[in-house]
């Protein structure tokens, strides 16, 4: 397993209770940080807080609506200053949009867009008022970087996610904030599996010049890489992990 030090650090990660929220705690806890998991499953979170104490890791849960800023007010009221966040919490838009509902619509920016925004904004007034910085990661998506047709919703998030990490890391350099993305490419999750599995998807994965969908493990070394000092230089980056996707022709 890639290492880094994340001894004596305290990470918050949304969207936990399964995907890469999950990938994502499992792996800061074994590098030494205390991962507080936040998503409105709790009984998922509960699961995975115990598979990290039993790995030896510490964690603890937290419940957390991203698309609600009482609930995020509430959480960092808990919580104070955090060291590292991974904002991962996120939903697809899959409707086309010739046919997108306005609530599918609002409700994919909501929790993609404006609850990234929230939490990255709670997280920061936190950090500033303790003084010692930190690092906040948001997931965006490769369909930030190119046009993926029957996802405009989806795709537009993901791309305002993009461009906002870059904003707030202007804003936020001078009080040693770094605000950082990571775009993954096509990964099986709860949220594109039927997707990926039908002939639509199955052709888009050939297009993908590694011709596959990426492991979880193989998002690790971004997220280390970004969570821990050895990125003390970057700020308003986009790490894609992507199997060259985006360098594909459309």
């Amino acid at each position: 397993m890639l290492t880094a030090d994340l001894k004596g650090k305290t990470a918050l990660v949304t969207g936990a209770s399964s995907g890469f929220g999950a990938h994502f705690s499992k792996v800061l806890a074994a590098n030494g940080a205390t991962v507080i998991a936040a998503a409105r499953r709790e009984d998922r979170l509960q699961a995975l807080v115990k598979d990290i104490e039993g790995a030896g890791g510490r964690a603890a849960a937290l419940a957390l609506d991203v698309s609600d800023t009482a609930s995020i007010r509430e959480a960092f009221d808990k919580l104070g200053a955090v060291d590292i966040l991974v904002n991962n919490a996120g939903v697809s838009g899959a409707s086309r949009a010739i046919d997108t509902p306005e609530e599918e619509w609002r409700w994919t920016y909501d929790v993609n867009t404006h609850g990234v925004f929230f939490v990255a904004q709670a997280a920061a007034q936190a950090m500033i008022a303790r003084g010692e910085g930190g690092s906040i990661i948001n997931i965006a998506s490769i369909t930030a970087l190119r046009a993926a047709a029957g996802s405009a919703a989806y795709a537009s998030s993901k791309a305002a996610v993009k461009h906002m990490t870059e904003c707030l890391a202007l804003d936020w350099a001078r009080y040693g904030i770094r605000v950082n993305a990571i775009a993954p490419g096509y990964f099986k999750t709860e949220i594109n599996d039927d997707f990926l599995e039908s002939d639509y998807g199955q052709a888009l994965i050939k297009r993908v010049p590694q011709r596959r969908t990426g492991e979880y493990h193989e998002l690790s070394g971004a997220l280390l890489l970004l969570a821990s000092d050895a990125s003390s230089y970057m700020t308003g980056s986009c790490i894609t992990v992507d199997g060259g996707h985006v360098c594909s022709p459309l």
